[in-house]
């Protein structure tokens, strides 16, 4: 037999483009952080490999034309969209790490297929989302804030009358069932802080192996159905994408338990901002919390979103985006995200990369 037909075909490499040039006789590759302007973490990473300099800019008509043609590497935070029709604006760039978990204002499958990796932190800040998480649950449950604000405004509270008034809706945690969508590293350390507190807790992960809940304790379900039936506080930490997009909409809020609590630190495009609205003004759903909104920067209650459909709804707790936040989680995620560039100028594109979530649509581009 002859040996040379049983050698398996080798990938065309039309499709992509070239390795990035790096050595003593180069110019350092230009590498470009889209939407910020503050380097001092990236920069002693990548000195020595890459010339970086920032745009702040939210789209890419902003950019400068000098990164848009010569710029290899890209850092980007969840501030600005890339489409196909941006990445192909970029004539030399190999690789865009988004700083964070989530991906989904990036065209994965068109960067892929222009030969570009797109790469997340995925194991940033779990800490501070799931302490914030809890965090808006028990603000929910007690109604910590709303009672706050009334010190502040003047509200005085001159006896159990008053203050049974003012403190209706608090509830007592102990025995409630919180389900969780969800169960990565966020969703897993939400789920151990919750049974501290006496959280029954509940799950459904179409993804995960069976036997995980056996390892954490946990009860799962096997349908979102019956999440949304049996909580009485419901916690989304999923990833965004064209099959979950408005996961709880006005179809399913119906499913939830009446006076049910809502939290969202995931993604906003998992909520259907018209029909979270019309349950909390109908009392359909006691209370919701929102760290994230489907368009971001946001602000629910001022400005460009006088219109939106939450501004009037009451019982309604809303955060920047920032569950993600501490110093130690930022200053980590940036140094991780700066690493994974200086893997791909300094190795190959993309088995030297670590967190590469496109690397199907190089296979595909590449048969």
């Amino acid at each position: 037999m002859d040996k040379r037909k049983m050698l398996p075909k080798r990938p065309r490499m039309d499709n992509l483009r070239g390795p990035i040039s790096n050595g003593p006789i180069q110019t350092r590759p230009l590498v470009a952080l889209l939407d910020g302007r503050d380097c001092s973490i990236e920069m002693p990473i990548l000195k020595d490999v890459a010339t970086v300099a920032f745009c702040d800019a939210q789209s890419t008509s902003e950019i400068h034309e000098k990164v848009l043609n010569e710029a290899v590497g890209a850092l980007m935070w969840h501030t600005i969209i890339l489409t196909k029709e941006d990445l192909e604006k970029f004539k030399t760039l190999r690789i865009i790490v988004r700083i964070g978990s989530g991906v989904d204002n990036i065209d994965v499958k068109a960067a892929g297929e222009l030969g570009i990796a797109v790469c997340n932190v995925p194991g940033y800040g779990v800490e501070e989302v799931a302490d914030t998480t809890l965090c808006l649950i028990l603000n929910l449950y007690r109604r910590t804030y709303w009672l706050a604000n009334m010190v502040r405004e003047g509200k005085k509270f001159t006896g159990p009358e008053q203050v049974r008034e003012a403190a209706q809706g608090c509830a007592r945690i102990r025995g409630d069932t919180l389900g969780i969508v969800g169960l990565g590293r966020i969703g897993s350390a939400v789920a151990l802080r919750a049974k501290a507190f006496g959280f029954n807790v509940i799950f459904y992960d179409p993804y995960l192996p069976d036997g995980i809940e056996k390892s954490l304790g946990l009860t799962r379900v096997y349908t979102l159905q019956d999440l949304l039936f049996q909580s009485d506080c419901v916690s989304l930490h999923c990833t965004l994408n064209e099959h979950n997009h408005h996961l709880i909409n006005e179809f399913t809020i119906k499913q939830m338990r009446p006076g049910a609590f809502l939290v969202n630190t995931a993604r906003g495009g998992l909520v259907d901002d018209d029909a979270l609205a019309a349950a909390l003004k109908q009392g359909r759903i006691r209370a919701a919390a929102l760290d994230v909104h489907e368009n971001e920067p946001y602000n629910v209650f001022q400005g460009q979103s006088t219109q939106c459909p939450l501004k009037d709804a009451p019982n309604l707790l809303c955060t920047p985006h920032a569950a993600f936040y501490s110093d130690a989680s930022c200053t980590e995620l940036r140094e991780m995200a700066a690493s994974e560039i200086r893997r791909a100028i300094v190795g190959r594109i993309p088995d030297c990369l670590r967190n590469c979530v496109n690397k199907e649509y190089f296979l595909s581009t590449t048969g």
